[in-house]
């Protein structure tokens, strides 16, 4: 069982940025692939970026064609903690972020491939 917990959200105006933590805990937490994933009102999740362990592939990163070249997904083995730096934030961006975990492959944007889930922290950007 894995536990994660999102924070950094927050209100930003359009071109700020924002980063997002989600601390992970619970056995082997740090050896998952970590996922980030957004809900806006009245639209499905969908995929931003993903970070597999480091046994798999080194490490990779995967992101979404909407963020690529403004987002950058990180983590920290010692602190089991995965980081979302968003720049040049658009309006399009506003939504619930969710941190997911996913206990054995590569990186992957299937939102199915993940066990478990954060609760979510809210980012609005404004234009």
């Amino acid at each position: 069982q894995v536990q994660l917990v999102e924070s950094g959200g927050g209100s930003v105006q359009a071109g700020g940025s924002l980063r997002l933590s989600c601390v992970a805990s619970g056995r082997s937490a740090s050896s998952y692939t970590m996922g980030w994933f957004r809900q806006a009102p009245g639209k499905e999740r969908q995929f931003v970026a993903a970070i597999s362990w480091s046994s798999w592939s080194g490490g990779s990163t995967k992101y979404a064609d909407s963020v690529k070249g403004r987002f950058t997904i990180s983590r920290d083995y010692a602190k089991n903690t995965v980081y979302l730096q968003m720049d040049n934030l658009k309006s399009e961006d506003t939504a619930v972020y969710f941190c997911a975990a996913d206990n054995w492959g590569p990186a992957t944007a299937l939102l199915t491939d993940y066990e478990y889930w954060g609760q979510g922290t809210q980012v609005t950007v404004s234009s």
